[in-house]
């Protein structure tokens, strides 16, 4: 009996033993769950650099062949929203091309056009005039160009087709609210030092956003026809903003400019503030359109 005793004792402890072990195992490896890991995290991918890529293209409308520039960041893969410049008076320059070059840099796919036919462009204001009001006395003509150039844009690979814009400066400008205000399938428009007295003004067939960026101090834009202009937007309950720069003047985003302004007696003149600060407009329209 006493040595059953014994036995049932030693079994009783070893039991307990084991618990006891198991239990401070069990302790021991929560504890180490809570302490830092020393293990390498594992890095982010690399960030793609941007590479904006730009092509001479031609297209035509029925009666005039067009040359044109494509600008777009060739090492981002996905569909984008397509932007449409349109160059000033002097015609299809270097100055448009870098605009579409800065909105490719954006993540945009831009085509700087030709309104004029044959890239042609003018080296001095009497012809840049008289290229500039052959275009908008032929609206149906106007519109095919810019019609072709908006189905060129379409069909980039890197394009999606349902998210157009257009900008456009001086001359461009007029042609690009215009254009939206015949009812162009686009669904923002900017303007810079552009006339707001339109041969077509704002009605209903106004389907896209509108910003307009002029200088207070441009004598090319007189303040009877901004009010029209205004009030026509307001009367269709247009969504647009327009904006007026004290000390203003014409042309005030192209650095040739005061070059130009010299060379031909013209009241123009570069203004680097209002130039970022209508680019800073710009952008901020595009990124709520096609947010």
């Amino acid at each position: 009996m006493k040595r059953f005793t014994i036995l049932t004792l030693t079994l009783s402890l070893s039991f307990l033993f084991v618990i006891s072990c198991k239990q401070q195992k069990n302790e021991s490896t929560t504890d180490t769950s809570n302490e830092p890991t020393t293990e390498t995290s594992q890095e982010e991918p690399a960030t793609k650099t941007v590479q904006v890529k730009g092509e001479e293209v031609t297209y035509a409308s029925d009666s005039t062949n067009l040359k044109g520039y494509i600008a777009f960041d060739e090492n981002s893969t996905g569909k984008r929203p397509g932007i449409l410049v349109v160059h000033e008076w002097w015609g299809h320059n270097e100055y448009v091309r870098e605009r579409a070059d800065m909105l490719a840099s954006l993540g945009y796919t831009a085509i700087a056009i030709d309104m004029y036919g044959d890239g042609k462009l003018a080296d001095h204001p009497e012809d840049a005039g008289k290229f500039a009001g052959s275009v908008m006395k032929n609206l149906p003509e106007a519109k095919a160009r810019f019609n072709a150039a908006i189905e060129l844009l379409k069909k980039h690979e890197s394009v999606d087709g349902e998210k157009i814009a257009a900008i456009g400066y001086c001359f461009g400008g007029s042609v690009a609210l215009t254009m939206a205000n015949s009812g162009a399938d686009l669904d923002a428009v900017a303007a810079f030092h552009s006339g707001v007295g339109l041969p077509v003004m704002p009605n209903d067939k106004l389907k896209a956003r509108v910003l307009v960026c002029n200088g207070a101090d441009d004598p090319f834009i007189n303040t009877a026809s901004v009010t029209t202009f205004k009030t026509a937007m307001d009367s269709i309950g247009a969504t647009y903003e327009y904006i007026s720069y004290p000390g203003v003047k014409h042309s005030f985003t192209s650095k040739a400019a005061d070059a130009n302004g010299e060379k031909f007696k013209l009241p123009l003149a570069y203004n680097a503030e209002a130039d970022e600060k209508s680019w800073n407009s710009l952008q901020q329209l595009l990124a709520e359109t096609f947010k």
